[in-house]
């Protein structure tokens, strides 16, 4: 049942809800690793990749100890989930570390952060975003895998965190906008739409549908629990569901709603770009954030290509979600939930891009 507009929660006015060209001029999300610091880590990955690749998966922080990064991490944690919602820090030395190493450096940085989970039907806890040839078109292909613009979406996690290795030839920079501010953005100028966005709303599982679902989640965009507004959005999945027999085409005013979020997420006055480079881990708070890649060239030799790894992270500290978040999330307990599990699924760490 679609909420009135009378029934909208109210603007919120915290740390979460900035826009872009403010974050531009005030960049306390941009932070470095300090010469101790990657040395505490050159020195657990060491440690780790001696060890079978099998325990690679299961690693915690007694695993992987950083005594001087921890506290640090712990701190960014806090400001992704309970601030504005994302941080970079540049500097590890991806230059000299094998793939491997680059693996192992950063899921071990990630264990402290949360716990790493499925991003695939195959188990997958370590992310390669590349371009593998393959196109949208495909119903069963996620947008990573290709070299098109992702447009503003919400990955299935609580944070999503990506270490750069390679940049591409032309383009592939990374783009963040607030969900939080749209949302008040919306409820200024068609407080009428909104709540289209507070209703279900099919989206496409892609192919990856755990046991017992349907081929698709039904969420709405803007959620409203215990105090928290978060979102989960892929605007090209909410299309695609319409594939599916039981799935009714969009209202008119569904569209109306979908386009002008679309068209604020896209607004140079609420987003931003960022550029990353080799060694720059950013982590994005999915609840409170929608995340974009624009499109890009290549180079064409493979060895030089564009290449990201990627974690979804589920942290204890997460805040509360509502019950019809487990469609999409398994579970909404905090530190597990999230990722994408279908039968068969065993986690795993592929090194190559696969």
């Amino acid at each position: 049942m679609t909420p009135s507009p009378d029934a909208l929660p109210p603007e919120i006015h915290d740390a979460s809800a900035w826009y872009g060209p403010a974050m531009l001029q005030d960049t306390r999300w941009l932070q470095h690793f300090t010469a101790a610091e990657i040395a505490e880590v050159e020195q657990a990955t060491r440690r780790v990749a001696a060890g079978p690749d099998a325990a690679v998966a299961r690693l915690t922080p007694a695993d992987f100890p950083l005594p001087t990064l921890a506290p640090r991490l712990h701190a960014l944690r806090d400001e992704v989930l309970n601030g504005r919602g994302f941080a970079l820090l540049r500097g590890l030395p991806v230059q000299r570390w094998s793939l491997r190493e680059a693996a192992i450096a950063f899921l071990g940085i990630g264990c402290h952060i949360g716990s790493a989970r499925s991003q695939n039907a195959k188990g997958h806890i370590l992310g390669h975003v590349k371009d593998m040839g393959l196109s949208s078109d495909d119903p069963n292909v996620r947008i990573y895998q290709t070299h098109e613009r992702q447009t503003f979406h919400t990955d299935s996690a609580d944070i999503v965190g990506l270490l750069c290795l390679q940049v591409a030839k032309a383009g592939g920079h990374s783009a963040l906008v607030s969900s939080v501010t749209i949302f008040n953005e919306m409820r200024k100028r068609r407080p009428d739409l909104l709540p289209h966005l507070f209703a279900p709303i099919e989206t496409d599982r892609r192919g990856e549908v755990p046991v017992g679902e349907k081929p698709y989640f039904t969420i709405p965009t803007y959620n409203w629990h215990e105090g928290h507004l978060s979102a989960i959005y892929q605007r090209q999945y909410i299309e695609s569901a319409r594939r599916f027999a039981d799935v009714a085409p969009l209202s008119p005013a569904q569209v109306e709603a979908f386009d002008l979020f679309d068209a604020l997420s896209n607004d140079p006055a609420l987003n931003f770009h960022m550029v990353l480079e080799p060694g720059d881990v950013q982590l994005v708070h999915n609840h409170t954030l929608l995340h974009d890649r624009t499109a890009f060239e290549d180079w064409a030799e493979p060895a030089k290509r564009r290449h990201l790894l990627r974690l979804w992270l589920a942290p204890q500290q997460a805040r509360p979600l509502p019950p019809v978040f487990a469609q999409r999330y398994g579970s909404v307990t905090p530190g597990d939930r999230g990722g994408i599990i279908v039968p068969g699924t065993q986690l795993t760490v592929p090194f190559e891009a696969v």
